[in-house]
């Protein structure tokens, strides 16, 4: 008795949407400006391959399961007929007749990893990676063995924009790698809406939407700018306003500092403020595993002994008293030779001062720039997304971005911005090319502070 033939429809492809098929790279990530067809590549890339392979295992990701119903199940189970795959909606698992099985899932925290725990998959797709952290999409890779002749791949799908932002930015976008990272992994297909034919053609008015956002949504949605949506909370930050190259100080400046403490993480920053009322954030450090005593320590030995600080800030529960020895690290940091000031606490009137500083001022200059030597500072504040509960404060999470902006937080909340206009110091200063000096991008993340430091020592 012959076999019975099953046609599935998968319909065209966009030539963007093409290359995205014959990618053969471990992790491929398509996306960039919004409607590019993201999400039906992976729908049909996904039936495509669970036919072409029997046997396959394949894993489709979104944040929460209402997404993951509207975007992939309902359409999916339209797409496939009842003939070629049969549907569990208690397991959300698609299994094919040829025995591979797509399986919908969605993962919301990092307790959901114990839902995953175990499990192999050939293929995996994350479609709009940028709501995930780094983390997952690490642990979610674990996933991808097993014992079959399959090709193992990893497929994202992403916009500008969202928690993920700067891991996705960094491996697929900027390209910068870390020590058991390979170039050739990483494959990036960009596209625009005007790729999707189908899309402009059900909705032509789709472009003009686009571009009535706001500009820096417009600039990641219309045009896929990956530098234009680094974090949704302090939108009035752009690295070519508030990022300027290292000049001479001038002496008469006064200097503070401000810092961030926990055993996870110590953020310290160096900030002169100008006679005119501008502030300079001209050094950091960034160290982890310091105990209260090393943390003191190490911010001494990032300041230069003929630098005169004016205060230090600190956050209020360096105040607290330890049950077991009774004392506090403000006491521990005063016995090391640092004096305190206790800021204030206050999350969004905090960040809301920080917007201030930021803002631009009468003579079209904001209150606030940092030296390019400082990336640890730039990539936070760029990073960092509005809380999903409350807009009006920044997330919490990913907490490796929140401590540069904590500390900065608290130097902003216990200064005084000042309205005066910009003085001839000033502008001589910065204008003065013996100190256009940008240290190598192949430095290294301690390179910011080496220099930091020469730069202090030959003043």
């Amino acid at each position: 008795m012959p076999r019975e033939r099953i046609k599935i429809e998968l319909g065209k492809l966009s030539a963007k949407q093409t290359l995205f098929f014959k990618s053969r790279a471990l992790y491929t990530a398509y996306g960039g400006a919004k409607g590019g067809g993201k999400t039906h590549a992976v729908r049909v890339k996904a039936v495509a391959g669970a036919v072409r392979y029997p046997g396959m295992r394949v894993l489709i990701l979104r944040r929460t399961y209402a997404e993951l119903q509207q975007n992939h199940i309902e359409p999916m189970l339209r797409l496939v007929p009842d003939a070629a795959a049969k549907y569990n909606g208690t397991n959300r698992t698609l299994t094919f007749r040829n025995g591979s099985v797509i399986k919908f899932g969605h993962y919301q925290s990092a307790t959901a990893e114990r839902e995953y725990q175990g499990q192999e998959y050939d293929w995996i797709f994350m479609d709009e990676a940028t709501q995930f952290y780094e983390r997952d999409f690490r642990y979610l890779g674990s996933c991808l063995r097993g014992a079959s002749s399959i090709p193992k791949r990893f497929y994202i799908t992403c916009n500008p924009g969202g928690v993920g932002h700067g891991w996705v930015k960094r491996l697929f976008i900027d390209r910068e790698y870390q020590p058991g990272e390979r170039a050739e992994d990483y494959s990036f297909i960009f596209a625009f809406a005007e790729d999707n034919v189908h899309l402009l053609r059900s909705s032509p008015e789709y472009l003009r939407m686009l571009e009535a956002l706001p500009e820096n949504q417009m600039r990641a949605y219309r045009y896929g700018d990956w530098s234009s949506a680094g974090g949704t909370y302090f939108s009035e930050f752009s690295e070519e306003t508030h990022v300027s190259r290292p000049f001479e100080l001038p002496r008469g400046w006064t200097r503070y500092r401000s810092f961030d403490y926990g055993l996870d993480m110590l953020s310290c920053l160096w900030i002169a403020e100008a006679p005119d009322g501008r502030h300079i954030v001209y050094r950091e450090l960034r160290r982890a595993n310091l105990v209260a005593s090393e943390a003191a320590r190490e911010m001494l030995r990032c300041t230069p002994r003929d630098e005169e600080v004016a205060a230090t800030f600190a956050p209020p529960d360096m105040w607290n008293r330890h049950k077991d020895s009774g004392r506090t690290m403000a006491e521990i940091f005063m016995a090391c030779g640092i004096s305190l000031v206790r800021a204030g606490n206050a999350r969004i009137s905090g960040h809301m001062q920080i917007k201030e500083f930021l803002r631009m001022r009468q003579e079209n200059v904001p209150a606030l720039t940092i030296f390019s030597v400082c990336p640890g500072l730039i990539n936070d504040v760029s990073r960092i997304e509005s809380d999903r509960r409350d807009p009006n404060d920044c997330a919490k999470i990913p907490h490796d971005v929140t401590h540069a902006v904590d500390a900065l937080r608290y130097y902003c909340s216990s200064r005084t911005l000042k309205t005066a206009n910009a003085t001839a110091e000033y502008e001589a200063a910065f204008d003065d090319p013996i100190w256009r000096t940008e240290i190598d991008a192949d430095d290294g993340p301690e390179a910011g502070l080496d220099y930091a430091l020469k730069f202090a020592a030959e003043l």
